[in-house]
């Protein structure tokens, strides 16, 4: 069996109370992770189980109470370890596309390879150009977002994510905020993207694209993994009563 290219252990996540003197709330409670070079991770759940803060985590984002975050077997999430370089192996696509708005779109696609990597601006703009075409969006480089459809706009993310070639690709919920009729143009550019044996964790709640891309799917609960296994067994044979009635409240 390979060995993870990320792994959690133990990790704990609290955000105070709302009040004077209320107790902390518990976001994440003690969750273990493993993920593969490769090897794709859906993450489900209902609203406020834990996905979008886990990937925050992950990416260094938000800081652990408690538990190891091991990327190649170092934890990153130690205060002792280079936040910066751990980040540079990861890249995150949010709900929201966050793409700047006064900036033409290769100009957003690239402009981490210029001053976070380092790149020449020719050079950054061939690799940017590439990653576009690989995308669909080659004839968009010199548009501005604003003129870009939300799928659009979610595709130069990924784009963006992407350029840099990082070990891990972390996406919370990338189609959230699309129309429906723009979501399968963001799910296929993520199956062809396992299919490349991209290395992914991915918090959705289409079940659909679970099944089909998923080389394992967990299931968290109140900050908490209540199940995981294949598609096949968490979507089509749950063994946990709570993971039967969140994917029944789905259909």
């Amino acid at each position: 069996m390979s060995a993870s290219l990320l792994s959690l252990r133990g990790v704990r996540k609290t955000y105070p109370g709302p009040g004077r003197g209320a107790a902390p709330k518990v976001v994440l409670d003690g969750v273990d992770l493993d993920v593969t070079e490769h090897e794709c991770v859906v993450l489900i759940g209902a609203s406020g189980s834990g996905k979008s803060t886990l990937l925050r985590v992950i990416d260094l984002l938000e800081e652990v109470d408690d538990g190891q975050v091991l990327l190649d077997g170092v934890d990153v999430a130690d205060p002792w370890v280079d936040a910066n370089a751990a980040r540079a192996r990861m890249a995150m696509v949010f709900q929201q596309y966050n793409l700047f708005p006064h900036l033409r779109v290769l100009d957003n696609v690239t402009l981490a390879l210029r001053l976070v990597h380092g790149r020449g601006r020719a050079e950054a703009a061939a690799s940017g150009l590439a990653m576009l075409e690989k995308v669909g969006l080659a004839h968009k480089a010199r548009a501005y977002p604003d003129e870009l459809s939300g799928g659009e706009q979610q595709r130069a993310a990924i784009a963006r994510a992407l350029v840099g070639a990082p070990e891990l690709l972390l996406l919370d919920e990338v189609t959230s905020a699309l129309d429906p009729e723009l979501v399968g143009e963001v799910l296929d550019l993520l199956v062809a993207l396992r299919d490349e044996g991209t290395t992914m964790v991915v918090a959705t709640h289409e079940m659909g694209f679970a099944r089909e891309v998923a080389d394992e799917v967990v299931f968290l609960h109140d900050g908490q993994v209540h199940e995981r296994g294949t598609p096949a067994q968490v979507l089509d044979d749950p063994q946990r009563e709570r993971t039967r009635d969140f994917l029944r409240r789905l259909r």
